[in-house]
């Protein structure tokens, strides 16, 4: 035996790596034990081998920070006019890079982050909320992506997830999981998550994920989800030194801001009153000038002029002016808050003795300045409907509730005109979802790693993306990508170290190719050259575009930018230089090819051709009791939106109260209550219009069979509603329009209880409103 064993020994001995190596397959064999059994205690010897160190004796802790739908020339960091202490404390400790870019939008970004890929490659050419069976659109994060947080846990990273997730499918949201593409699921790999899964949240009463428990809504005075998150990292951290001081950490702390709803304390919005007066024009030329001022972008950019399809400051009438201020100021006071609380994160780090040895990388967007509040909202969700609206409608309801002050409260659900996000994309063209233009793309990212980073404000101005974070702290910490993870085979890496940056501002850019594609918008860079394509659907631009259903990619119109000359993508050179324009679209098709891309514009699929194939839970009958509550949106029955008869066994008594079932929030659903011996319904449509059914005629008491039964000819079409007792009608009306897609990204359907953002006023300050009877069943069946 004791050859044998010596020879299993020297084997795996010579498959562990020294502690700067990098193993090619993950995870590691096992260490074979240093003792030696022999048939009694006596005779054996108990020698433990020493455990095998991964890591060099110094690897760095990494934390990575990534506000929300914030644009490049918001932070006063970089000539913006929105207080970031946390932003320049980083930036002045460290380095900065004024060419980095993300994917456009949140979900592309935030796998191509993670993993170190190309968005599509990752399955993520779309939100999860609207992915599609085309294999760069699935939102199903492949085993053949690995992520950081996998490699380096296998490491020896202890590694935690804070905020904002957004890469699990939509439709396994639920408390029954699946749970493998949870942020600590099998296939992504966080020790620890503290965050909402989808891609946005009311920061009042959050659908909150701790590892794989849905917790309840706070519902307490005083509660703001960034705080809570950060409370949460910070005691994270604390644990990690006091259990395992010798291990390096990996922290992702990505918050819900800025990304609407805007919801912040009055007092932070308040820091801004007068601040954005002048409007949004005005705001980008001073903004412009701050930003040469400070050298942040080179002395002879252009500022590009505002497109044709958006307002003018001056063209607002004024009546409506002081709503778009306060929507702005509200933006403001968000997003400084946010930064505000990342540096709670910085005093921890130095106060537990670790800031010297971390690095931190602090990336300011996602994506662009979201422009999907297009005229401004007290909704955000009307604009992904397809509902439009005026202004007018906005300002009555917001004033039925209690005027300006009420914007960024838990009564609304807030986002600024599409101006004040071309602000923030000063000096490029586009916004958030534009991947063709730096507006939606380019955003600044900070680095401080004191031990390693010598501080220098010249800024780097080397063409990177999101997908370059990987590789480079791979790169830091001595290791290489693995050619297998849990026995997958792995996709090439698509990103590039940056290290060779941190030491030199002016080193050579080494970045190849990298193609940018959402929703049919897409671009090229190459050689410090950039060609571009406008989709066919303009962000800022409101409902359907007419046409788009004919659309196709062939026929677009392809713009060509030196970037060595044209910071801003300010003048198009595809007149003068066809023969590289054409070298550029071969390679956009050659990488959109080979990373899944195909068919260009396959997002626009569940937005455009087919609202109802998005995911959604697959059933067209559903059973539930009155335990059942939080069941997200995307995987709960789509009463709002399709046909169904639903019917409720329950047991009424004289002073019987509460919602017996409600899909959605304040900020738009529905909800069926009983209340001082009434039966009530409402259909919420993103605040602007509610249309409330109730009954006349005294409940039966006792077990009751309760029908609700709703028609809808047509996708946002009106909805003729029937509300039946015991087989009597008790109320009927018509809901004028409906939502097509959804009420909301991250709220629920309940039964029995209004679990998070309570639907309607009737009950606003009773929420949940738990019914204190008793559901035998709710029975829910889509009608054709």
């Amino acid at each position: 035996m004791k050859p044998i064993r010596s020879a299993i020994c020297a084997l795996t001995c010579l498959l562990l790596p020294a502690v700067t190596s990098a193993q090619d397959s993950l995870p590691f064999p096992p260490v074979p034990s240093g003792s030696k059994a022999g048939p009694t205690i006596a005779q054996s010897v108990y020698a433990p081998a020493k455990p095998v160190d991964r890591l060099p004796a110094d690897a760095p802790n990494v934390l990575i920070i990534m506000l929300d739908d914030v644009g490049p020339a918001l932070p006063e960091t970089y000539g913006g006019p929105i207080h970031t202490p946390t932003l320049s404390r980083i930036a002045n400790s460290g380095i900065s890079y004024n060419s980095f870019h993300n994917a456009a939008m949140c979900s592309p970004t935030r796998a191509a982050l993670l993993t170190g890929r190309n968005h599509h490659r990752v399955g993520f050419g779309q939100i999860a909320e609207l992915a599609n069976d085309w294999d760069g659109y699935t939102g199903h994060w492949p085993a053949t992506t690995a992520s950081l947080a996998k490699v380096l846990g296998y490491y020896g990273y202890e590694t935690a997830a804070f905020g904002k997730w957004h890469n699990t499918p939509a439709e396994q949201t639920t408390s029954q999981g699946p749970f493998d593409r949870w942020p600590t699921g099998r296939l992504v790999g966080f020790d620890y998550f503290y965050g909402f899964l989808a891609g946005e949240s009311s920061q009042w009463e959050p659908a909150v994920v701790e590892n794989t428990i849905r917790l309840p809504a706070p519902h307490r005075e005083g509660y703001h989800f960034t705080n809570d998150m950060t409370d949460k990292a910070v005691s994270w951290l604390r644990r990690h030194k006091a259990v395992y001081p010798d291990k390096p950490f990996l922290m992702y702390w990505a918050p819900g801001a800025s990304h609407g709803p805007h919801h912040i304390f009055k007092e932070w919005a308040d820091k801004y009153k007068g601040k954005f007066d002048a409007g949004w024009d005005v705001e980008r030329e001073k903004i412009f000038a701050h930003q040469k001022q400070l050298g942040w972008i080179p002395g002879d950019t252009r500022l590009t002029p505002r497109p044709a399809t958006l307002a003018a400051w001056n063209s607002i009438p004024e009546d409506e002016k002081p709503f778009h201020r306060r929507l702005m100021e509200v933006f403001a006071g968000f997003t400084e808050h946010a930064d505000t609380q990342a540096g709670m994160l910085v005093d921890e780090l130095e106060r537990l003795g670790l800031r010297d040895n971390t690095l931190i990388i602090y990336i300011w967007g996602d994506n662009g300045s979201s422009a999907e509040g297009q005229h401004g909202t007290i909704s955000e969700l009307l604009a992904q409907n397809g509902i439009p609206s005026e202004i007018k409608d906005h300002i009555r309801a917001l004033n039925e509730l209690g005027g300006l002050d009420v914007l960024g409260s838990n009564k609304t659900d807030n986002m600024y005109h599409a101006g004040w996000a071309w602000a923030g994309s000063t000096p490029f063209q586009g916004t958030k979802l534009n991947a063709s233009h730096f507006g939606g793309t380019r955003t600044p990212l900070a680095i401080s790693w004191p031990r390693s980073i010598k501080a220098d404000k010249t800024p780097r101005t080397q063409f990177h993306h999101v997908n370059d974070i990987v590789p480079t702290l791979y790169d830091v910490i001595g290791i290489k990508a693995p050619g297998k993870v849990d026995g997958v085979t792995q996709q090439p890496m698509d990103g590039v170290s940056m290290k060779y940056t941190f030491a030199d501002a002016r080193v050579p850019g080494r970045k190849g190719a990298q193609y940018f594609e959402v929703m049919g918008d897409r671009g090229i860079y190459a050689e410090g050259w950039f060609a571009a394509v406008w989709g066919p659907r303009i962000p800022w631009v409101p409902g359907v575009p007419p046409g788009i259903a004919t659309w196709s990619p062939d026929k677009d119109t392809w713009l060509l930018y030196d970037l060595g000359s044209d910071f801003s993508q300010a003048v198009d050179l595809s007149g003068r230089n066809a023969e590289r324009l054409a070298r550029m679209k071969a390679l956009f098709d050659k990488e959109a090819e080979a990373n899944l891309v195909y068919p260009v514009g396959g997002g626009l699929w569940s937005v455009v051709w087919s609202p109802q194939s998005a995911p959604q839970n697959p059933a067209t009958e559903f059973e539930y009791t009155q335990d059942v509550v939080g069941i997200p949106e995307f995987a709960g029955p789509k009463v709002g939106a399709r046909s169904n008869l639903v019917v409720i066994e329950a047991e009424l008594k004289p002073d019987s109260a509460g919602v017996l079932y409600a899909l959605g929030a304040f900020s738009g659903g529905l909800s069926l209550w009983v209340d001082k011996g009434k039966l009530s319904f409402e259909y919420n449509l993103f605040e602007i219009e509610r249309t409330r059914l109730e009954s006349a005629a005294p409940l039966p008491l006792g077990k009751v069979k309760i029908e609700v039964e709703t028609r809808i000819a047509a996708p946002r079409g009106a909805a003729d509603i029937a509300v039946r007792v015991n087989g009597i009608e008790m109320a009927k009306g018509r809901v004028p329009r409906t939502a097509a897609l959804a009420f909301t990204a991250n709220d629920a359907f309940d039964v029995g209880i209004d679990s998070y953002s309570p639907v309607s006023l009737a009950y606003f300050d009773r929420a949940p409103f738990k019914f204190n009877g008793r559901i035998d069943r709710v029975h829910i069946k889509y009608l054709h």
